[in-house]
């Protein structure tokens, strides 16, 4: 990581020169970006201000769309909005304030004169050349689930900082300390995998509890008009999706630096990651403080509209044990590097696309391919063969559902073949952190997902998120067996017996899960909410007696954190 680092800062001090102002980050949260595509579905056309496939978006993106919104024809007007868009307009315009044209809201009546000038801001400071909002960070909750003794909670603080220097380097620091005793199945995922889902590292609390310190942080900046940089610790997302299968949320923040390169209708994003390869226990099956070993990720996306409604993304990515400089040429086709460097390194290719093909409907999809042999992949030479590995997506919003004002619905479709994301070699598999890096069941499975989200124009500052999910998947009977879900094993040793050919999803111990939940949040005021969840989960696998049966109640107070949802 020093020979990237050194080779990054040469780059800026080259350039520095010629940056341009740019904003920081926002961090990616579902709630918060479905705000800002279904203006896009709405009206059927593509976001001109920056591709949504690749998040999280640069807050002065954010503005400039939302400024496009402002002064749109008048037959697509705000005017012409409903109540709860135009409230989720100001919002977002509000949480973005510095950067967005005209005039934005004041707060009515600031603490002290101080705090609270702006609705979005604890503090803020600006002048010509510094700009810095600094937010507490809180997350306080109480669950009860049946049949367990303990209640569950969340007791999470911290802090939010950022702003920019000169307009030319923004930055942006979050770090947080949390206790926390999970429900069930996410305390036995946790268990199982020695991670907590998103954060990686803990220490024991208590008896059944967990305590783990949560920080993100990067620097962003400009090198041209059209090429901008960021470096930093945190989580990256590709597609439309509420899952991802090429690079998804679920892992804890890593060690990347990114480039977007755009032109015209194409966006090139590169990105190259340290991660973590495995962690070290200690003999009661907990993280311990010693050097954990390393991995390499490289990947780029190629972005594209075709038309107005229309955007398609190319990537590739490769994950290796060591750090090679050939890896960061950033228009390279991989897989000709790995052949020429005579290296085994785990390639993926594959693509993502949406289509706003009607004002207020959109389809979109992903397709990751991990290993390719012509005629196994079409069954020429035999069916169902265990090199035959890939993932597929698909999915649909219909936005102002009925033509209920600010009811969305998605649906979507999920699945991946058996290996997929594994690799003979070690610390190569597609993880970080012991956790995978696309889909949280990792491979060998088939998902349905729903959400229907309901925002009424009578009552704007309300939320109501039903999510509804079905999942088969097969999983592993023992640890010295490998049936294709568990990405950390070695795809070469299956040891199922079942041999090249007559691989299909769901082999092994057969799961089905179903879960629904229903989430309540109200905006006290600017990103303070009171949530109220209700979940239900079914478990029946070949070998369990009985189906596993739970639900679990939670409110919850949050400030400045995005929801904690157990949607897995």
């Amino acid at each position: 990581m020093k020979k990237l680092l050194l080779f990054i800062c040469s780059l800026w001090v080259l350039m520095g020169n010629h940056t341009y102002g740019q904003g920081a980050y926002a961090p990616f949260n579902r709630d918060y970006y479905h705000m800002v595509e279904r203006y896009e579905i709405q009206k059927g056309r593509n976001n001109k201000s920056f591709d949504t496939g690749f998040k999280p978006y640069r807050r002065d993106h954010l503005a400039n769309f939302l400024d496009s919104l402002a002064y749109l024809p008048t037959e697509d007007a705000l005017s012409h909005f409903s109540s709860a868009d135009q409230f989720n307009f100001e919002y977002l315009r509000n949480d973005n304030w510095e950067f967005v044209s005209g005039e934005t809201t004041d707060s009515k009546k600031p603490i002290f004169k101080k705090l609270y000038r702006k609705p979005s801001d604890f503090v803020h400071y600006r002048d010509e050349v510094f700009d810095v909002h600094l937010n507490p960070v809180l997350y306080l909750s109480a669950g009860f689930e049946p049949g367990q003794e303990n209640m569950r909670f969340r007791n999470s603080r911290g802090v939010e900082l950022r702003g920019s220097i000169d307009r030319k380097v923004a930055f942006y620091s979050y770090f947080t300390t949390t206790q926390t005793i999970f429900p069930s199945w996410v305390k036995e995922y946790t268990e199982r995998n020695g991670a907590v889902p998103g954060e990686g590292f803990w220490k024991r609390y208590e008896d059944e509890g967990y305590s783990y310190f949560s920080a993100m942080g990067h620097i962003s900046f400009n090198f041209t008009r059209h090429i901008e940089a960021q470096l930093g610790h945190d989580r990256n997302f590709i597609g439309e999706g509420y899952r991802s299968m090429i690079l998804s949320d679920f892992s804890n923040p890593y060690m990347f630096f990114k480039v977007n390169t755009k032109i015209w209708r194409f966006q090139l994003t590169n990105l190259w990651a340290q991660q973590t390869a495995d962690i070290v226990f200690d003999g009661q099956g907990r993280p311990t403080d010693a050097r954990y070993p390393q991995k390499w990720f490289s990947l780029y996306r190629l972005g594209t509209n075709i038309g107005k409604n229309f955007n398609l993304g190319l990537y590739q990515a490769v994950m290796k044990s060591e750090f090679d400089w050939n890896y960061l040429n950033p228009i390279i086709f991989y897989r000709w590097v790995e052949h020429q460097l005579g290296t085994p390194d785990k390639v993926m290719i594959g693509t993502d696309m949406k289509w706003n093909f009607v004002p207020g409907m959109q389809f979109y999809g992903q397709f990751a391919l991990d290993e390719f042999v012509f005629g196994e992949f079409f069954g020429i030479d035999g069916k169902n063969s265990i090199r035959n590995k890939h993932s597929i997506q698909a999915g649909y919003k219909y936005i102002d559902a009925f033509k209920v004002r600010n009811l969305d619905i998605q649906l979507e479709y999920n699945q991946s073949r058996p290996y997929t994301y594994q690799e003979k070699f070690p610390f190569q598999s597609f993880s970080n952190y012991r956790t995978p890096l696309a889909h949280p069941l990792g491979a060998n499975f088939r998902e349905v997902v729903g959400i229907m989200r309901y925002q009424p124009g009578f009552l704007p500052r309300m939320f109501a998120t039903f999510t509804g999910f079905y999942q088969f998947f097969g999983d592993d009977p023992t640890e010295d067996i490998n049936f294709g879900k568990d990405v950390l094993k070695n795809r070469t040793n299956p040891g199922t017996g079942i041999g090249l050919f007559n691989n299909t999803i769901g082999q092994g111990v057969e799961n089905r899960v179903v879960m629904a939940n229903l989430n309540l949040s109200y905006m006290v005021r600017q990103n303070i909410f009171l949530d109220f969840s209700q979940s239900f989960r079914r478990r029946t696998a070949q070998d369990l007696s009985a189906p596993e049966t739970t639900s679990f109640s939670q409110f919850s107070l949050r400030m400045n954190m995005v929801r904690n949802d157990f949607n897995f």
